[in-house]
């Protein structure tokens, strides 16, 4: 049975699928589009992203596209552990700026589903981490967007201290929220 959970801004929910155990291992339907579309989640995804990140404190975000290449997203761990933040950047949205987050494991085996019109980011909570998720939409590098992960309007309150963060070239100079088009209005 497919759990969805929501977390409390608009779209941004929790997915939990069955996971089969026996003395062989395991087996696991991570999307079933069908029984997906059944609990409400009805998205077409058309590319796989795989991450690994080394180290623990590897922060990733937050990043997303702009319109028209938007990108839902379908995040879940293979191993380790990530603090998973969706961030509401719909201009006039009653939540914009606003933040949920979420740790993603692979021993809990929980997923979360970040809509357009989110920026999306991830700290990863131990070393050799490996993240995958799919996306709605393919990259498209003329509508790749960052937005700083320490901006203080939003205060996404990360569970590893910003001064241990690791960040790409890209995120260390990301801008604030308030100094981005985001290209998303709400509704």
């Amino acid at each position: 049975m497919v759990e969805v959970s929501n977390l409390g801004l608009d779209g941004v929910l929790e997915i939990r699928v069955p996971r089969f155990e026996d003395a062989r291992g395991f087996f696991s339907e991570t999307w079933n589009a069908d029984k997906l579309a059944q609990a409400g989640v009805a998205v077409d995804f058309v590319q796989d992203n795989h991450s690994l990140s080394r180290e623990r404190g590897v922060l990733r975000g937050l990043h997303f596209q702009m319109p028209p290449f938007a990108q839902d997203k379908l995040v879940r761990v293979l191993r380790g552990s990530i603090f998973d933040v969706a961030v509401d950047i719909r201009k006039g949205s009653p939540s914009f700026g606003k933040w949920v987050g979420l740790t993603l494991s692979a021993k809990e085996w929980n997923q979360i589903l970040v809509p357009k019109g989110f920026a999306h980011g991830f700290v990863t909570l131990e070393p050799d981490t490996e993240v995958v998720y799919k996306v709605s939409a393919p990259y498209s590098q003329p509508h790749d967007r960052s937005i700083r992960f320490d901006d203080p309007a939003i205060a996404v309150a990360w569970p590893v201290p910003a001064a241990e963060v690791i960040l790409s070239d890209k995120d260390a100079v990301a801008p604030l929220l308030a100094d981005v088009e985001t290209g998303f209005i709400y509704p």
